[in-house]
């Protein structure tokens, strides 16, 4: 199966205030975001997506939209490679959780209410006032990431890679299905602004490559190919011969 990247987006207005946006049209990247997003950007321009899939929220679109621009500025190597630039592919599957009464509302203020709790420890039993479940949540995604995985795999191949860009639950939510972990603990995950996890989906279970990077090489990913059993030990490592 190929490779997945799940890019969060960068920092935005609401994040840098404590406020939990949601699903909150207006949302967009602070200079800050912008700038963590081209980092990001930077280090996926090392490897030819065959994908990049966003969320149809603003944050998403614009973290995606700087991802692909930078596969443009390197498409001239790419294609002397027999490769191009990805398209940018809107997936609502992957599009923040609802949470309803809570949207819009402050961090702070949110912490008081009985409801954070449970979030925190056991966050499978979670429904949103006026919202989504953050199981339904987890469904949903990672539906939608392994269906987007086996459309790569049917029109690229097995050694495609390809990049997800959507939140910060969202991605928490897919590496803990990944993992093998419940939900009730997928708060031990951290995922901050446009980091990079890495999961790859084989044939007998996910390998979870890589997660909450926000530095490092991929290009090792170009010639990384499909995954496949354990390596027992270990192994040698990406771009061991």
């Amino acid at each position: 199966m190929p490779t997945v990247l799940l890019v969060r987006h960068g920092r935005t207005t609401a994040n840098a205030q404590g406020i939990l946006a949601g699903r909150a049209a207006g949302v967009r990247l602070d200079a800050v975001g912008r700038e963590q997003a081209a980092r990001a950007a930077a280090r996926l321009a090392a490897v030819p997506l065959a994908a990049v899939v966003s969320s149809p929220l603003e944050r998403c679109r614009q973290t995606s939209r700087i991802v692909v621009e930078h596969q443009h500025q390197h498409q001239h190597q790419h294609e002397q490679d027999g490769e191009h630039a990805p398209q940018l592919l809107v997936e609502r599957g992957i599009t923040e959780c609802d949470y309803g009464q809570w949207q819009g509302k402050a961090l702070h203020d949110l912490a008081n209410d009985p409801l954070w709790s449970q979030v925190q420890t056991q966050p499978s039993a979670v429904t949103f006032p006026g919202g989504e479940s953050l199981a339904a949540m987890q469904a949903r995604s990672v539906a939608a990431i392994r269906r987007h995985d086996a459309a790569v795999e049917e029109q690229h191949g097995q050694g495609a890679v390809w990049a997800a860009v959507a939140h910060g639950d969202i991605i928490k939510s897919v590496l803990a299905d990944a993992l093998g972990t419940h939900l009730d603990l997928f708060q031990r995950i951290v995922v901050g602004p446009a980091s990079v996890s890495i999961v790859r989906y084989g044939p007998h279970r996910p390998e979870v490559v890589a997660t909450n990077t926000d530095a490092g090489d991929l290009s090792w990913l170009r010639d990384a190919g499909p995954a496949g059993d354990a390596p027992v030990g270990g192994g040698a490592g990406a771009g061991a011969s």
